[in-house]
């Protein structure tokens, strides 16, 4: 199977074709850092949404990366993995124009009324007001590099070419010149993603490029001022403690901002409720459990707080969830029940006991903790529902739940019972309709929502030592007697 082509924008009929024209309409040449502090201000004045898509940064990252914007100046964002620095980059060119004008085929974005290469130059002078001009999108000025330590000066600024010198061209002349990807980021905005990743000798590369806005290719000096933003993203650890970033490199940016992990609860919940792609309905309470279990195993001394626990690892979790949900109702086919209705796809809280294994490969755990990750992890997912179990039910009258198993009956429930066979173990609870209403779920609850409801409560019983539970080896998990 193919991947689906890009889809590149086509600019609108009525934008002006040659240089006279863009003159004629009024147009006036903004570097990128003067089209960002004027689209930025005029969302700010509009009171449109400056940067969709970014959770949990609105009173803290946010102004820093908009005071950084309207000062011009080059920023690198600090923060440990998973805190969504390259996501925010992403979205700065939103920022930009919809459409800026270009020399028609020049690599470097090169504005007509601001030519810097001594071909477009000529051309320039040559065509005068009748040079055709083309028009660039924003998606088009966006340019990204994952610093790895084989990236090569090359790759970022640019090489000789020996096709061209082969075609006889000399070696002092510009054009047997291969331009790397920051200079073809010319007007717009270069983003280097891990950038202590790169080596010193490399990192040296970006220091014309940062100060003097030039760049220099194996002995050539060429002074072409490039006009773009560089925002870098690094990791604190990488930043600081190992020296990794020269420091008059780092002295060249005139922003540096630390991002972070959601602030609380219901930022947490925002971001996995925005990020997840859930392939079955998720209740929001299942979804608060795994919110609060990332945020303990990122609190847990067991885990290296220098790792950090990525916003991916409850997005993940919260897929995994889903993804037991839809494979229960896949191999139940159809439930029991009178209808013979199939078993729609509804998670259960029993149903994230499968994310301590999957996902253990997210979390980087303390030395002293070797062998023991799952462990770790069952434990800071059972508190985990035992806190959103007080925190939902708390105060309600649930003898109801513990009269059912009283005289040693037993409820049985698991990944691979179906909603109609739990709730016929149920039957009638007293109580159950105040469990539903505090968990969000209504008073009209499809039959899954009822037998995730229950499952919680169960569950939660057990967890507070008021009812007893057994996982037999067929791997259902049996409630009953006293906790």
């Amino acid at each position: 199977m193919t991947a689906p082509t890009p889809v590149i924008p086509v600019p609108p009929a009525d934008l002006p074709g040659t240089l006279g024209a863009l003159r004629a309409a009024g147009h006036q040449y903004r570097t990128v850092k003067q089209e960002l502090r004027d689209n930025l201000l005029a969302r700010m004045r509009s009171g449109e949404t400056r940067f969709p898509g970014i959770v949990g940064y609105d009173d803290t990252v946010l102004p820093e990366v908009e005071r950084a914007l309207l000062a011009g100046h080059d920023m690198v964002l600090l923060g440990e993995r998973g805190q969504g620095k390259t996501r925010l980059i992403r979205a700065l060119g939103a920022l930009l124009d919809e459409w800026t004008p270009v020399v028609a085929g020049s690599v470097l974005n090169e504005h007509p009324m601001r030519p810097l290469t001594p071909a477009s130059i000529a051309q320039v002078a040559e065509a005068g007001d009748e040079l055709p001009i083309g028009w660039l999108h924003r998606s088009m000025r966006y340019g990204e590099k994952l610093a790895t330590p084989d990236t090569s000066v090359g790759d970022l600024i640019g090489d000789v070419d020996p096709i061209r010198i082969a075609q006889g061209r000399t070696l002092g002349d510009p054009e047997t010149i291969h331009f790397g990807l920051v200079p073809r980021t010319n007007r717009g905005i270069f983003a280097v993603n891990e950038l202590p990743d790169l080596a010193e000798r490399i990192q040296v590369a970006l220091l014309n490029v940062l100060e003097e806005r030039d760049i220099q290719v194996r002995g050539y000096q060429l002074r072409l001022p490039l006009d773009l933003l560089l925002v870098a993203s690094a990791n604190p650890e990488d930043y600081t403690n190992r020296g990794r970033i020269i420091t008059p490199l780092k002295d060249r940016f005139g922003a540096e901002i630390r991002t972070h992990y959601p602030v609380d609860l219901e930022l947490e919940l925002a971001l996995i409720r925005q990020e997840a792609d859930l392939v079955a309905a998720v209740p929001e309470h299942v979804l608060e459990v795994l919110a609060r279990f990332a945020r303990a195993v990122r609190e847990s001394p067991s885990v290296d707080p220098r790792s950090g626990v990525s916003a991916r690892f409850a997005i993940a979790a919260a897929e995994t969830v889903a993804g037991a949900a839809l494979r229960r109702a896949g191999l139940l086919a159809a439930s029991d029940d009178a209808e013979g209705r199939p078993e729609a796809a509804v998670a259960r809280v029993g149903d994230a006991v499968s994310v301590t294994s999957t996902l253990r490969g997210k979390v980087e755990f303390e030395s002293g903790e070797e062998g023991r990750e799952i462990e770790v992890l069952a434990h800071l997912l059972r508190t985990a529902t035992a806190e959103t179990f007080r925190a939902h039910l708390a105060g309600l009258d649930l003898s109801g739940f513990t009269a059912l198993v009283e005289d040693g009956a037993a409820i049985e429930t698991g990944e691979l019972v179906g909603s109609a066979e739990l709730l016929r173990q149920v039957g009638t609870v007293p109580g159950l309709a105040k469990v539903l209403d505090r968990l969000g779920l209504g008073d009209a609850p499809t039959p899954e929502q009822a037998a995730a409801a229950v499952e919680f409560v169960l569950e939660g019983l057990h967890l507070t030592r008021r009812l007893g539970k057994d996982v037999t080896e067929s791997g259902r998990t049996v409630y009953g007697g006293r906790g």
